[in-house]
């Protein structure tokens, strides 16, 4: 059997999960063959423990890459504004690609993916892992079973903790030109589950929201007096919580910190600093093509982590909370994830689920959702990445596997809700992206 042969563009914290899943679980009929980044130092640290050292290209030369190496499919885990890039230069020069989420950050380069894609005929995967976890799926399952009857609104909370929603705020993700904001790098996640819950597309979107905890002027709205710029041998910053030592954490220091001298990229940047763009604190209202309407809200500096949805539907409601394991993108000892290629156990995870099913005359119904350690998200990672590499898959009635029109759904709402705090207006979404809804009326 002939192999496929991989190249990964983007060689940061989340690529380490595809990187490892090609050279080890799925060896037998994947092949990785090389990697693309802006940063050679990165890219070398990347693959210190690898047996084998991959030829590495700078993007100048990409399109050379998949020609020397015979790629047939890319993998896409560069900065979020760089996606389409290389989504497109890719299917452009014949190959298939898998992105990660966000597929991109606004609605012109949206646009251009689904063009390309069309024109070219290939193939865009796109990486919402979220629908692959078993609580997830026991949701649409039962929404798909009719448990609440016609779904009417939807109330949606999602909480980033004080480890984890800080972690947006010290690297290139508070440039909102970078990634779009957590609307748009975040919340993709929480759009595409709810368009895959309740099967339906974003129509108009409202939202209101503003930077309230982190940055510099809320920190000195607190009293706060003493600021720094990076954490890095700052005294400062050793009395900081919210401060990262990239020192102390061999992933992030290899990385990062040591691959500094190439791009100037600093990895620990203060979270009450100067220049950041993104929102902290967020709320949309969002009417879809079904008639029903979602209140949604996202906090980055909450005590814990996880989210809270609830249904209302003509005969019910379900109820689904979970609380989750916060973690640091990249540092391998702070995710509830195997992140070693050398095949180290998985930890441990702990994250405790409700699911009840409240329907009228009826005693409400509580569900158990047996825990995994089989990876991360709850155990949603290995599933995805069985999906994307594994051999003789068979059709998921759930319809997991999410492609380019999944993806643009998914980032419209976010765009739309950025647009929307930019004018404080409702933003219609077919006038951003009207690909969404030709020949569905």
């Amino acid at each position: 059997m002939q192999k496929t042969r991989y190249a990964i563009v983007g060689t940061g914290g989340r690529s380490v999960m595809y990187r490892d899943a090609l050279l080890n679980t799925y060896v037998a009929t994947c092949e990785l063959v090389a990697a693309c980044d802006i940063n050679p130092l990165r890219a070398e640290a990347w693959q210190s423990d690898l047996d084998e050292k991959l030829p590495v290209y700078e993007p100048a030369r990409f399109e050379e890459m998949i020609r020397e190496q015979r790629i047939d499919k890319v993998i896409v885990t560069s900065m979020d504004r760089t996606h389409d890039r290389y989504i497109c230069a890719a299917m452009e020069a014949g190959c298939d690609v898998i992105t990660e989420k966000p597929m991109t950050i606004d609605a012109e380069r949206c646009r251009r993916i689904l063009k390309t894609e069309k024109a070219t005929g290939r193939d865009l995967a796109v990486t919402f892992n979220y629908r692959y976890s078993p609580r997830v799926t026991k949701v649409r399952e039962l929404l798909r079973d009719g448990a609440i009857g016609s779904i009417n609104s939807v109330h949606f909370e999602w909480l980033l903790d004080t480890k984890h929603g800080a972690d947006y705020f010290r690297r290139w993700h508070r440039d909102k030109r970078n990634s779009g904001g957590l609307l748009v790098h975040k919340s993709t996640h929480h759009f595409d589950i709810v368009n895959w819950w309740i099967g339906a597309t974003p129509r108009t979107v409202y939202a209101q929201g503003d930077l309230k905890f982190y940055g510099r002027e809320n920190a000195e709205n607190r009293g706060q007096t003493r600021f720094y710029q990076r954490a890095l041998d700052n005294e400062i910053a050793a009395d900081d919580p919210f401060a990262l030592d990239l020192k102390k954490n061999d992933d992030l220091r290899h990385l990062y910190l040591e691959a500094e001298a190439a791009d100037g990229y600093q990895r620990d940047q203060s979270v009450f600093g100067d220049g950041i763009s993104i929102e902290d604190d967020v709320g949309l209202i969002v009417r879809y093509d079904s008639g029903a309407i979602m209140s949604y809200h996202l906090t980055a500096y909450s005590p814990w982590e996880g989210y809270r949805v609830a249904f209302n539907g003509t005969e019910g409601r379900l109820e689904f909370e979970v609380v989750e394991s916060p973690y640091v993108s990249g540092a391998d000892d702070d995710h509830n994830t195997v992140r070693s290629f050398k095949g180290s156990a998985p930890y441990e995870i702990k994250e405790p689920v409700s699911l009840v099913l409240h329907r009228h005359w009826q005693q409400p119904v509580h569900f158990e959702i047996p825990q995994t350690n089989q990876g991360g998200h709850g155990g949603a990672d290995a599933r995805l990445l069985e999906d994307l590499f594994g051999q003789g898959r068979e059709d998921d009635p759930l319809n997991r596997a999410a492609g380019s029109r999944d993806g643009a759904a998914s980032i419209a709402c976010g765009i739309a809700a950025n647009q929307s705090l930019k004018t404080g207006l409702p933003v219609e979404v077919a006038a951003l992206v009207p690909e969404l809804f030709e020949d569905r009326g």
